[in-house]
């Protein structure tokens, strides 16, 4: 099966996700945006679609001309070929624009180890089915989705209480999730030390904060690991 990553950062991938799939033997094109690469014109060839976070917003098209072309071929992807599209964080926010959409800033901003509660309607979904009504994950954003709630297309599946749409889906093979399950041990050092992640965390938790949060995440690391496992193992399904 064949995989198409889209990357804002070198250092947010898939993560745990990623180890999974490399591990199944899932053939992975990684394109790095904000090196230039170029998203490949046919996008039928690939069975499945993930789209990762980043420190840029998704209104930034002036600064990041390639957000332009991204989000045409997301919306090539998931509304036209209706293929499975997974988008973390930023990955979320495109896919909400995508189809009608907006973000906006968040009141607060959500950064830290937080509650997310399921609604109803995860009971009867193909990839959230076997979760807990309730989980803890790591939150790291500025910015959400709103605006879709007249769309017939999608089905919110998961909130906080700032966030609405934690996770929501468009039809039944597209998937926007605001935080980020996919995290490995390793993770929160790497993002602190990225300048716009260090500073809103900063803003948010104080000087030093950084260390506590890596200690949260790793307390919750196990749980946060096995819920990857059962999410990458229904999206196979999907492909």
């Amino acid at each position: 099966m064949n995989i198409i990553v889209l990357q804002h950062i070198k250092i947010e991938d898939p993560g745990y996700i990623k180890d999974l799939m490399l591990a199944d033997g899932l053939n992975l094109t990684t394109i790095e945006l904000d090196e230039e690469e170029k998203i490949p014109s046919d996008l039928s060839k690939f069975d499945g679609m993930f789209c990762m976070g980043g420190p840029m917003d998704t209104f930034m098209e002036k600064e990041y001309p390639w957000l332009i072309k991204e989000k045409k071929a997301i919306k090539e992807f998931v509304v036209d070929l209706k293929k499975p599209y997974l988008g973390f964080c930023l990955g979320c926010q495109l896919l909400g624009e995508v189809v009608g959409g907006k973000v906006v800033k968040s009141q607060p901003a959500e950064i830290g180890i937080m509650d997310i509660n399921f609604s109803k309607e995860k009971n009867n979904d193909n990839l959230f089915s076997k979760f807990p009504n309730k989980i803890k994950s790591l939150q790291w954003h500025s910015y959400e989705v709103e605006g879709i709630d007249k769309n017939k297309d999608i089905t919110l599946l998961a909130s906080s209480p700032v966030t609405k749409y934690q996770i929501f889906k468009y039809q039944n093979h597209a998937y926007g999730i605001q935080f980020h399950i996919e995290i490995k041990d390793t993770t929160v050092n790497e993002w602190g030390c990225v300048p716009e992640y260090k500073k809103a965390l900063e803003d948010q938790l104080g000087d030093g904060a950084l260390e506590k949060f890596d200690n949260a995440a790793k307390d919750n690391m196990t749980d946060m690991n096995n819920y990857s496992k059962i999410l990458y193992q229904n999206f196979k399904k999907l492909l």
